[in-house]
């Protein structure tokens, strides 16, 4: 049976530390250059404008680029925060200050998955544009044309079962025939909810102690790599229930 396979990104693919000690803090650290030199740009100004006109009208850019900071240390996905971060992590890609970190297992597996004729899909809280940058610009080399689709939080919240059913629509796939992976248990409960398969994926890097047992896992299948996986329904009933 051919699966689609969405998968969540922190925690998932890539690990918690890469956007929280990495990425944000190169946003944070650029906001006041990047809205120096291009704040002029229309797509720019959009952004800081609806920034301004939401906190009473800022006057100064000085302020604006204060108040998207205090975002980014409160950990906010705001609009007009998460489209600016794209564009500083776009020339922190193309300048090669960094690339996008992904578990040594992953591209091996997405890729033997597309091979085998399933499809491939992302679900994360971080916008499609900062998805494709992630993928496109990772440790592993460009894997975006391994995936068909790209789904952020306009398709809705991650712990909403409507989401993944909105989600399985827009794939043109029965729910069920879904195979959702995250590192978050209430992301794979409303997955489950909606009539998704379900696996939760435990990573020691981020998680050391491992969460094993009903009340940890609320018993979802239970990996530590994307090696653990086999999209075909029969394999994933055989996995160990952690």
């Amino acid at each position: 049976m051919q699966t689609t396979i969405l998968t969540d990104i922190e925690g998932t693919t890539s690990s918690i530390s890469f956007v929280k000690d990495v990425l944000f803090p190169y946003a944070r650290r650029e906001l006041p250059r990047f809205v120096r030199e291009r704040g002029d740009e229309p797509e720019v100004r959009r952004w800081l404008d609806m920034v301004a006109a939401e906190h009473g009208g800022i006057c100064q850019d000085a302020v604006i680029v204060e108040t998207l900071q205090g975002m980014i240390d409160q950990d906010r996905k705001h609009t007009a925060l998460k489209a600016l971060q794209g564009m500083i992590w776009l020339e922190g890609y193309r300048s090669r200050d960094f690339s996008a970190h992904v578990y040594p297992d992953v591209a091996p597996r997405l890729r033997a998955w597309r091979d085998a004729g399933h499809q491939l899909a992302v679900y994360s809280s971080g916008s499609v544009a900062a998805q494709k940058l992630l993928f496109g610009n990772s440790d592993a080399g460009d894997l975006l044309p391994l995936f068909d689709a790209f789904f952020d939080t306009e398709a809705g919240h991650k712990r909403d079962a409507d989401s993944y059913r909105l989600i399985a629509d827009r794939l043109h796939r029965a729910v069920g025939d879904v195979l959702f992976l995250s590192d978050v248990v209430a992301e794979l409960d409303a997955a489950r909810e909606a009539g998704m398969r379900t696996v939760l994926l435990d990573r020691r890097e981020d998680y050391p102690q491992p969460r094993i047992g009903e009340d940890a896992t609320h018993g979802h299948l239970r990996v530590e790599s994307f090696d653990g996986i086999q999209p075909q329904a029969a394999s994933i009933a055989s996995l160990w229930r952690g």
